[in-house]
């Protein structure tokens, strides 16, 4: 068939797509616009809701936009040359759409869902973006405010505040501006040049909003250099708005774009400038990230497939079965130069794990849709994700072959995944203790406990605390990510173990009180760290009060009230002090303070 001229019904489909996206691209924005009320209003409830709903968003426009594309047309919809027309015209469509890219994945989710992600080929969809990122500079464009350092920082910093003006009031400006200046010049501007131009400092006009904060993202600019500077705004519920801390390193501008974080709410009419902006800060995250991080995780989706497949081109290693320990549930891969690890679940589980696939699924749904603290990896789900055989070792055929077969597709050429997850590679907990120092020891264990506190703050059980199950990033952060014994902490009973009644109770090779369901006897902890008395000493020293039913009790009877932890995504030793300040009305600082 010739498709170089699309057929009317061609054009038909490809205008009721972008019909499609441009509606959930307002209605997105819609969502994403009322984070500014939820925040001055300190409704924490409705902002995780709100972030639910927004994810939810992208699925149900795309399953109405299928039904509305069978809807347009009485020929068949599954004709896949049809769909090489609707492409083209797609193409042509958004041509000059300044959400291009987005735009021709919300026209693959539709390929993908009425072809059940069969024929993935870029003659029928959009494996490649249409056109190239020019990958210019920003221009001066009204994503940002620019502000040059003529007079005195104190005047400068005052003014940004103004700017973004909110309706509640500061809690203490002259306060908050003292110590923003004081970070700016003894850290930013310590060491600046004389004979270079005057200080610009760039500030996103879109304030980014997640959980209980708000952030203000920009850079300081002297010449050619720059590096970040974001302040994260909070919400005291009682006397007004204040500035928490200033983050201008880097790494620590990472850690607060991190995937183990939820995503932003930020007003983001062309997300590929804001994308581009955030990387001038963080060069060395990869886009796929950032547009996962302002919400646009579909895209994000999009844009990493398309990293694998280049990073496929200039490199020649194989994929291998990841190091640590097998795990039950999942069969583990990754390509020992890329940074990513692919997990495929099991057709059988290991004894004693006694889930079902489909529980296994719901858990990274649940884990996709809450609010992951920092603490639990981000992940991104596939189906007929293709491979070259020739970049498989034999080892890890045969493992996936054995254990999953019902998932693989393979041919002379091709190994085709019918469904896997991709998530950032870390090295396992277990593994990192093997050469750790007792130094890091002490900080990871302390990492390791603290985020165990933090997940359960946010409601999250996480079950099998084995270190295996539990990650170390570049930055030394420890995070989980093994879900598929989570529970919410409001469903779990946590209780002491019965003291025995008489000597056959306690020589019992087996529990002799009853146990339910969803008992936790947190004194089990311990267990955990059998084979590693220096990682237990160091745990003990530090969270010992996870060993305490009341412990988990407290945080439970907290989150049943409705009350809602904070999670700061940088040190707390870095927060400013407010001596001056009144109570927060929200009681949690001290039940959620780890």
């Amino acid at each position: 068939m010739d498709i170089s001229t699309p057929s009317p019904t061609a054009r038909r489909i490809a205008k009721t797509i972008l019909n499609g996206f441009d509606a959930y691209f307002a209605d997105f924005q819609n969502m994403t616009l009322g984070a500014k009320a939820r925040f001055e209003k300190a409704d924490w409830q409705a902002v995780h809701e709100a972030h639910r709903n927004r994810i939810d968003l992208y699925k149900q426009k795309v399953m109405q936009v299928c039904e509305l594309v069978r809807g347009v047309t009485s020929k068949d919809t599954s004709d896949i040359d049809l769909w090489a027309q609707a492409k083209l015209a797609y193409a042509q469509l958004v041509s000059s759409h300044s959400n291009y890219e987005i735009a021709e994945t919300f026209f693959n989710s539709i390929f993908c869902r009425i072809f059940r992600h069969r024929h993935i080929h870029e003659r029928h969809m959009f494996v490649k973006p249409s056109r190239a990122q020019d990958g210019k500079p920003l221009k001066d464009y009204s994503i940002y405010i620019s502000y040059r350092l003529d007079k005195n920082v104190e005047e400068l910093v005052s003014r940004i505040l103004d700017d973004f003006e909110f309706s509640v009031p500061w809690e203490n400006k002259k306060r908050d501006v003292a110590n923003i200046v004081q970070v700016i010049e003894e850290h930013i501007l310590a060491d600046s040049d004389s004979s270079l131009p005057p200080v610009r400092i760039d500030i996103l006009e879109s304030v980014f909003y997640r959980n209980k904060a708000a952030y203000l993202v920009g850079r300081v600019s002297r010449g050619s250099g720059s590096v970040p500077i974001i302040l994260p705004l909070l919400n005291n519920e009682n006397s007004g708005i204040y500035v928490d801390t200033v983050v201008f390193k880097p790494d620590d501008a990472s850690i607060i774009f991190s995937f183990t974080r939820s995503y932003f709410m930020v007003d983001a009419p062309i997300p590929s400038r804001f994308v581009r902006f955030i990387k001038s800060l963080m060069p060395q995250k990869e886009a796929s990230e950032v547009y996962n991080s302002i919400g646009f995780n579909k895209h994000g989706k999009t844009e990493f497939y398309r990293n694998v497949l280049e990073h496929m081109k200039h490199s020649d290693d194989k994929f291998v079965i990841a190091p640590g320990i097998k795990g039950m549930v999942m069969s583990v891969f990754t390509l020992p130069s890329y940074g990513i690890v692919f997990k495929i679940i099991k057709d059988k589980f290991d004894p004693p794990k006694t889930v079902t696939e489909e529980i296994v699924r719901s858990q990274y749904r649940l884990v996709s849709r809450s609010d992951r603290a920092g603490r639990m990896a981000d992940t991104q789900e596939y189906s007929n994700f293709i491979f070259y055989r020739n970049r498989f070792s034999q080892e890890l055929l045969e493992e996936l072959q054995r254990v999953a077969p019902s998932k693989l597709e393979i041919d002379d050429k091709r190994v085709i995944i019918k469904h896997l997850y991709t998530e950032r590679r870390m090295t396992p907990l277990n593994l990192y203790l093997r050469s750790a120092t007792d130094e890091q020891i002490y900080d990871v264990m302390d990492e390791y406990g603290n985020a165990i506190k933090q997940l359960a703050a946010a409601n999250i059980f996480t079950g099998d605390m084995l270190l295996k199950n539990f990650g170390v990033t570049r930055h030394g952060r420890v995070v989980f990510y093994d879900y598929d014994e989570i529970a919410p902490i409001t469903e779990c009973n946590f209780r002491k173990i019965p003291e025995p009644r008489n000597e056959a109770e306690e020589m019992a090779d087996r529990p002799w009180y009853t146990v339910a369901e969803n008992d936790i006897f947190p004194e089990e902890f311990r267990l955990f760290f059998s084979g590693n008395p220096t990682a237990r000493k160091a745990f003990e020293e530090q969270h010992r009060d996870l060993y305490d039913y009341r412990f988990w009790q407290r945080i439970k009877d907290a989150l049943l009230a409705g009350q809602i932890g904070d999670t700061f995504p940088y040190r707390r030793r870095t927060r400013f002090e407010r001596a001056d300040a009144a109570v927060d009305k929200s009681g949690t600082e001290h039940l959620f303070n780890f």
